[in-house]
């Protein structure tokens, strides 16, 4: 069982920036793919990152150049650093992990936590 933390949601005017961060409980977080994803009201919830092993990330189309991921296995964390931040970035942002490489289910998430970003 893997848990996951997140934290640094908040509120921040349009443009601002704010870093997230996810811990995992686990001493084997190395062999996890951890990435991000976000709900809106009323959406689905969305993938916004990734970090493969190697050091390959991968973004949602819609916060590339802005958001930044990296994960520290020394530390169990990744976290997500998002920039020029928009209101259309607003949702609740859940970390996931998952124990296999090879395909897309998730098998851990974390509680979320809150980003508001006013205009």
């Amino acid at each position: 069982q893997v848990q996951l933390v997140e934290s640094g949601g908040g509120l921040v005017q349009a443009g601002g920036s704010l870093s997230l961060s996810c811990a995992a409980s686990t001493r084997t977080f190395s062999m996890y793919k951890i990435s991000w994803f976000r709900q809106a009201p009323g959406k689905e919830r969305e993938f916004v990152a990734t970090e493969w092993s190697g050091g390959r990330k991968f973004y949602a189309d819609s916060v590339k150049g802005r958001f930044t991921i990296s994960r520290d296995n020394a530390k169990n964390t990744v976290t997500l650093q998002m920039n020029s931040l928009k209101p259309e970035d607003t949702a609740v942002y859940y970390c996931a992990a998952g124990e296999s490489w090879a395909s897309e289910k998730y098998d851990y998430w974390g509680q979320g936590t809150q980003v508001t970003v006013s205009s």
